[in-house]
């Protein structure tokens, strides 16, 4: 990629990110169904085989626990491997692979065995997919101690974000929203990042804190564009990190705005949004001018395509979310 800032969608950052990443160190390879010849169902890792190899880049065969399972095996021989689950209802045969493995291995040795595979998830609804197409898995991974769980919201971020997720010492699960695949935005390949770890205020505010990440995030700005209209002014944070959650700057937004919305696309029961409200009851209990609100998906599973403009959060039921906590 040159380094010169330029307009690219996040599938495209994504890709950037990785051939650097690649680039740096030899060490890294990238592993998934159809990810080499195809470049993969969203075109992430197009091109790639043929800078790299097919012996870097390599097409799997159908079983997402053999690409875990190989992917732990060859961090332990020193490589950084980076899989692909072509889609996120796919990775549920693994979680035996990610949660009594990958996720144990530094602690079961007392740290002198780190795995740095990065487990690449397209996620979420909104291109006319079903269920198995279409799922929010992030609690699970966030519930699961050893994991790191990030998800960008931008091409600048994606870009970012997946070559600090590479050069991570502990497995990362990264969730790429799939229908921001073809959002586009400004990248700067001469930017420092910010941490992984780090949530980022998109939109400063003082009225009312509203947090999300991934997909949501654009929705969350357009959300403020809106209120702004009207004289309230929208803090917007960008969680980033969906484990380990950015506690402080969460909290010392909440501190000044008194007001809290969460949105997520997963549903309601357990989410992050239930953790994030914990927190900050815990913390900035005082602050508080109104509850705290939660917009997610249903507690059901995914609906059929034709159902899931109405199953998902989006502008309107952020907007009264936002309405409610300044009725209170």
């Amino acid at each position: 990629m040159s380094k010169q800032l330029s307009t690219m969608p996040i599938a495209h950052a994504l890709n950037a990110g990785l051939r650097e990443a690649m680039e740096e160190n030899d060490k890294v390879m990238l592993m998934g169904e159809d990810i080499g010849q195809l470049g993969g169902v969203f075109r992430v890792t197009d091109g790639l085989q043929k800078s790299f190899g097919d012996l870097r880049v390599v097409d799997s065969p159908l079983g997402e626990a053999g690409i875990i399972g190989s992917a732990i095996g060859l961090a332990m021989a020193g490589y950084r491997p980076v899989c692909e689950i072509q889609f996120d209802g796919f990775v549920f045969p693994a979680l035996n692979q990610i949660i009594t493995q990958l996720a144990k291995y530094r602690h079961r040795s007392e740290g002198r065995v780190s795995l740095p595979v990065v487990i690449r998830i397209p996620v979420g609804g909104g291109i006319g997919a079903i269920e198995h197409h279409s799922e929010s898995p992030e609690a699970y991974f966030a519930h699961t101690a050893g994991l790191k769980v990030v998800s960008p919201s931008s091409p600048q971020e994606a870009y970012d974000m997946i070559r600090l997720a590479v050069r991570s010492q502990d497995p990362v699960v990264f969730l790429e929203p799939k229908r921001s695949y073809w959002l586009k935005g400004e990248v700067d390949p001469a930017r420092a990042p910010q941490p992984l770890e780090k949530a980022t205020v998109v939109r400063p505010g003082n009225d009312l804190t509203l947090v999300t990440y991934g997909a949501l995030v654009p929705v969350a700005q357009k959300v403020a564009d809106v209120c702004a209209e009207e004289g309230r002014s929208i803090e917007v944070v960008d969680l980033r990190s969906l484990s380990p959650i950015d506690d402080a700057t969460i909290i010392e937004s909440v501190e000044r705005t008194g007001r809290l919305v969460v949105a997520h696309e997963a549903s309601r029961t357990a989410g992050l949004g239930a953790e994030i409200a914990a927190r900050v009851q815990d913390a900035a209990f005082h602050s508080l001018e109104a509850p705290i609100i939660r917009v997610t998906g249903y507690d059901t599973p995914y609906p059929p395509s034709r159902l899931e403009e109405d199953w998902l959060p989006g502008f309107d039921r952020i907007l009264d979310a936002v309405d409610q906590s300044f009725n209170y």
